[in-house]
């Protein structure tokens, strides 16, 4: 069963006189897959940078010198001489920099919070911070995958808009665009809502199953 839920002012008069068939607010803006692979390869990208941080720099923190290898010459770094430690030690906090970049951005995709999903006959509205944004479920391909339980459930829709992404190892692919609406109540009702709303919306003609 549904939740019922007061929508701000601002949402109703947007609405305007359109039925609802339903209204939720969501409590992550993102699916939860995304920000925890980002989490789990930024703590593995630092654990393993990690290794060359203590290696080289470690040493240098006591106080004490380190011996590596330039150009396959011997090389010793330490307390009045930086130097040559300089560049390795860039590349190494580049390194470092990326994975807190991974982890930071993972953490925050994960705890940022959702906006209110509003689905009427016609359209599909979302509102955040003041911003809407309206799709007509004809927009929608009808992809819909469900995760979740029916206290904390995850919707994503695929729609018929996409792009061309390039492949290393294989010719490009199309990739559709995906609507989320992510830790909501009655997940499982509200996609049964949706791809009611989409078939009847669907501007692609009906086969007839004969050929001429």
């Amino acid at each position: 069963m549904l939740e019922s839920i007061t929508l701000p002012s601002e949402l109703l008069t947007y609405i305007g006189s359109e039925s609802q068939d339903f209204a939720v607010k969501a409590k992550r803006a993102n699916p939860p897959k995304a920000s925890i692979f980002l989490i789990l390869f930024g703590a593995a990208w630092l654990a393993f940078t990690s290794i060359f941080v203590f290696a080289f720099l470690g040493p240098l923190f006591k106080g004490k010198e380190v011996e590596f290898l330039v150009n396959d010459v011997p090389t010793v770094a330490g307390p009045g001489n930086w130097q040559p430690i300089v560049f390795p030690a860039i590349i190494i906090g580049v390194f470092v920099l990326i994975g807190l970049l991974m982890f930071g951005s993972g953490i925050y995709l994960f705890l940022k919070k959702g906006g209110y999903f509003v689905g009427t006959n016609a359209r599909l509205i979302s509102y955040k911070k003041g911003t809407f944004r309206s799709i007509d479920w004809e927009q929608f391909s009808g992809d819909i995958e469900v995760s979740g339980d029916e206290l904390k459930g995850n919707i994503s829709l695929g729609l018929r808009t996409g792009k061309m992404v390039s492949s290393k190892n294989g010719p490009e692919r199309y990739v559709p665009d995906t609507f989320y609406i992510s830790g909501i109540k009655g997940a499982l009702e509200i996609e049964r809502i949706c791809r009611k709303r989409i078939k009847e919306n669907d501007p692609t003609p009906p086969s007839t199953g004969f050929k001429n």
